[in-house]
């Protein structure tokens, strides 16, 4: 049996103050064109798909991931996360570092550092994070790993991401997406 674990004060506010929910665009929003989806039509809370397209992230030209088994994380005005399952990571290009965030939809992340290159020359800090426990609904990213694309490079069937603006959220944006995409100026809202 199942049972439900009461949301922290902080998520029940967060999910209370959203304004789009994926129930119809904003006026604002940008009409999809032919093969792309508008993140407008993401619902809140996210919506957890698999993607069998070839995602590899790589730092410094030293390959940290290669997958087939990814899984986007859909969430209203975002570009997708994509979170990838350990099995397909180098587990020892990552280091655990202090400090963790909170999304009210999917709980507490832990960050890691990417580390690469001769005597770990090359280190990308915070550039990769993993919800351990996510809240209920969240299950099928528990323990996957996602990476900021600023911070690594990534592609997706070898096309370069571009990363979500703003710095804080780890969205990646594809040619099949149309926005505006949340994290700019502005935005903060929606």
């Amino acid at each position: 049996m199942h049972t439900t674990t009461p949301l922290p004060t902080w998520a029940e506010l967060g999910r209370q103050g959203w304004q789009y929910r994926g129930a119809a665009r904003p006026p604002f929003a940008m009409t999809p064109g032919p093969d792309q989806e508008s993140v407008w039509d993401y619902p809140r809370p996210p919506a957890v798909v698999a993607d069998v397209r070839e995602v590899i992230v790589a730092l410094a030209g030293v390959e940290v991931a290669r997958t087939r088994r990814a899984i986007r994380v859909l969430e209203t005005s975002h570009p997708p996360t994509f979170y990838l399952p350990r099995d397909d990571v180098q587990l020892s290009l990552l280091v655990a570092v202090a400090g963790t965030s909170g999304c009210e939809w999917k709980g507490e992340a832990s960050f890691f550092d990417v580390v690469v290159g001769p005597a770990a020359g090359q280190r990308a800090r915070r550039a990769a994070w993993s919800y351990l426990a996510p809240f209920d609904g969240g299950d099928a990213i528990a323990g996957h790993v996602a990476f900021y694309a600023g911070l690594v490079d990534a592609t997706v069937d070898g096309v370069r991401v571009v990363p979500q603006e703003g710095g804080f959220y780890g969205g990646w944006i594809t040619p099949e997406l149309a926005g505006p995409f949340k994290g700019g100026p502005g935005s903060s809202g929606w």
